[in-house]
């Protein structure tokens, strides 16, 4: 199965501020940047991870983005398949429909496959990872050289 990029952009943000402190916030910009992929791409994921309880955003001078408790223990599968929209891996409809839609053993097999993924993809959560080695490359993304 390939991810999406709005995907792969929220589950790189997430990380990014799985590995700050509590009290460190980041911006929008400052994932963006260190991820080294465009502001716009990185703000869309920001709203949608917002939307789901999985970042917190302070407004005002001190403000920022945070994850929540929540968004720290959420299981990777469910975030996947909410960012992926738990769309089919085939469409057997459409302009032109496929002719063996009523006899066909592959839609069914690829959902399987599909819900096996997810499935193991459950079996970790945000915090894990961003354990070693990655917390600590992640900490330096965006670090000032020196």
């Amino acid at each position: 199965m390939r991810l999406t990029r709005y995907t792969d952009l929220a589950l790189r943000a997430v990380m990014r501020l799985a590995v700050v402190g509590s009290e460190d916030l980041l911006t929008t910009r400052q994932i963006a940047d260190s991820m080294n992929v465009p502001y716009t791409h990185m703000a869309k994921a920001i709203a949608q991870l917002q939307h789901l309880g999985v970042i917190e955003a302070r407004r005002g001078r001190n403000g920022g983005l945070s994850l929540t408790a929540a968004g720290r223990c959420t299981p990777v599968g469910n975030l996947v398949r909410t960012l992926e929209g738990d769309r089919e891996a085939v469409v057997c409809e459409g302009e032109t429909p496929c002719p063996l839609s009523g006899a066909c053993r592959l839609r069914r097999a690829l959902r399987e496959a599909q819900e096996a993924f997810y499935s193991s993809l459950n079996g970790v959560t945000v915090g894990d990872l961003v354990a070693s080695p990655t917390g600590p490359i992640l900490l330096a993304l965006g670090a000032p050289p020196g």
